[in-house]
């Protein structure tokens, strides 16, 4: 049989060998529209609250699992699907439908799911999407319990497999074993669904949106997946395996060379010493940068802690959150972002108004200033919290200097309300700006003169430059960091801080990006904050560079015409100085 190559998007890194396991759940197609009679509707309804109640045991039981195991953050994907039981847009809808139809508690269930699902999915907006599937998963599982199917369960595999899908939703996804789910591939995914963001999380190889070409592997197939570049090889020929397994090995030899530089400092070959840093969303997070070795951490994302709150967090929930991670990083520094909601993230008990362009309008430091004691209140708990620790403050989505400006007052408030009631806090604290928009990095000379430090969020930056939507597939090959206008506007929020004796950090997902590593040292980037499993491979890639060669490579950098030429010299560099 001849080898057949299937390519998909890689969501997961590594290399794996070995037979697939095709994972197809009971599907609920039929449907019988034959009215109920009103005397049948109670009935209904007592159904349909048993299959909700077992719906919501289920979800919270893996929730718990997944919080122990990935933290809260991860864990809340599983706890947002439980909150939709008690969703008034959603559960009432359901038993409206019954009511009012007549209709079968399954049919009532399909209907409302297909509805609410398509409307999210019509909206071009990975969160939005995210939350049709998310709609989807929860329909399964209630559909499950109406009809008492028994679902196969993806936790009782007890053989080394690669699961082949249509999709996966997050609870088959939390329920894998990595000692025997080598991989996955799906026909269905992209880049930012939670499904990809947990199987990077669980470290298991993933390729999704491999398309209809899955349909010709079947159970037991021999196949190869490359999770980091998007392939699956289906009966592949011997020299294919052989080939893989040399790249298994240089993989496995990779990643035990980059282990050695855990405990390490980021250090070029020259001595120059740059920090690095972790992003976290969550207290597990903080323990797991610690035991990693992560200098500090410089993106705090504090949203996390209310999006898994059914209501607004008060000052004591804060503060309490914001104390554990200043104590597990001692005298590390802690950047805590303040409240960066709207976008993508939404809180349905805050009533945000629904936009045409959310990206573009009332959110993160917009709503802090706008709804001054939701400010005031997070403020107060940072500041009570930094008694316990070394933390500092940064405000996001800072696009003028009257903005900041306000920001620092309401800083000042909080300050004096809690120094008048005689609590103990740091007077150690910085404020700095998260540069994301073009015109705080424009003009980041002036930013310079007030604020103690700037952090790069690069994620926005590209997006907001290049006029990019991120999280769109049909534009999604235009955003690129590399982009000589992001280049130029990145050197020039660096050099403004240094020209004030300030300093600069980059906290978006270019700092985690080796091929990125030469370019940012030469441009003397001073922190730099990743996810905590890249902190090992960026210094190892550190050890290996000269600063004044990268100097010299990024001013070469800086001439150049488009991100493809900056990428492939990038490539060039790479292989003469670390090749691997």
């Amino acid at each position: 049989m001849s080898s057949v190559t299937i390519k998909g998007l890689g969501v997961s890194d590594g290399i794996k060998i070995g037979k697939a396991f095709v994972y197809k759940p009971v599907q609920h197609s039929s449907r019988n529209d034959e009215p109920i009679a009103e005397d049948q509707i109670e009935e209904e309804l007592e159904r349909l609250s048993q299959a909700k109640q077992k719906s919501y045991e289920e979800l919270m039981a893996l929730a718990d699992r997944t919080k122990a195991a990935l933290g809260e953050e991860k864990a809340g994907i599983l706890s947002g699907q439980a909150k939709l039981l008690s969703d008034p847009a959603f559960y009432p809808k359901v038993e409206q439908h019954i009511r009012e139809k007549l209709s079968r508690a399954e049919n009532a269930v399909q209907t409302m799911v297909d509805h609410f699902a398509s409307r999210f999915e019509s909206i071009n907006n990975a969160y939005m999407q995210e939350r049709a599937a998310d709609i989807r998963d929860l329909g399964r599982r209630l559909l499950g319990h109406l009809y008492g199917d028994q679902q196969p369960s993806l936790a009782e595999l007890a053989e080394e497999v690669i699961l082949i899908a249509d999709d996966l939703a997050p609870s088959d996804t939390v329920q894998l074993n990595k000692q025997f789910v080598l991989g996955f591939v799906t026909r269905a995914g992209g880049q930012t669904s939670h499904t990809s963001l947990l199987a990077r999380s669980l470290g298991i190889a993933a390729v999704v949106g491999a398309g209809d070409a899955i349909d010709s592997i079947r159970d037991g197939d021999q196949l190869i997946i490359d999770g980091g570049q998007g392939l699956c090889l289906l009966h592949p020929e011997a020299a294919d395996v052989e080939r893989y397994r040399k790249l298994q090995q240089e993989e496995a030899d990779r990643i035990r060379e980059w282990d050695k530089f855990q405990s390490q400092p980021a250090q070029s070959k020259d001595g120059v010493r740059v920090e690095t840093a972790a992003n976290i969303g969550t207290v597990q997070e903080a323990e797991t940068a610690a035991e990693r070795n992560a200098e500090g951490i410089g993106l705090y994302r504090t949203e996390f802690l209310f999006m898994n709150s059914k209501q607004l967090p008060d000052e004591e929930e804060q503060f309490a959150a914001y104390r554990q991670v200043a104590e597990y990083m001692g005298e590390r520094p802690v950047i805590v972002r303040t409240l960066d909601i709207g976008g993508d993230k939404e809180l349905g008990y805050m009533n945000l108004p629904k936009e045409d362009n959310p990206f573009l309008g009332y959110r993160a430091i917009r709503i802090g200033l706008d709804r001054k004691e939701l400010l005031l209140t997070q403020l107060r708990a940072i500041l009570r919290a930094s008694a316990y620790g070394n933390l500092n403050i940064m405000f996001p989505m800072i696009s003028s200097l009257s903005e900041w400006r306000q920001a620092k007052q309401l800083y000042e408030q909080a300050r004096q309300e809690l120094m008048n009631e005689q609590a103990a806090i740091s007077d150690q604290i910085q404020l700095g700006i998260m540069v994301e928009i073009p015109s705080a990095a424009l003009q980041a000379p002036a930013f310079a003169k007030e604020v103690d430090f700037f952090s790069i969020g690069t994620n926005d930056l590209v997006q907001y430059t290049l006029a990019v939507d991120r999280m769109n597939e049909k534009v999604a090959y235009l955003y690129d960091y590399f982009h000589p206008a992001v280049l130029v506007l990145i050197r020039q929020v660096i050099e403004a801080a240094h020209q004030e004796g300030k300093w600069a950090g980059m906290c978006g997902g270019m700092a985690g990006d080796p091929l990125a590593a030469p370019l940012l040292l030469g441009m003397r980037l001073d922190e730099w904050s990743m996810e905590s499993a890249a902190i090992a491979k960026i210094k190892k890639t550190i050890s290996h560079l000269d600063s004044r060669d990268c100097k010299r490579l990024a001013e070469e950098l800086l001439k150049l015409d488009t991100p493809e030429e900056v990428r492939e010299r990038l490539k060039q560099y790479r292989n003469q100085t670390s090749p691997e």
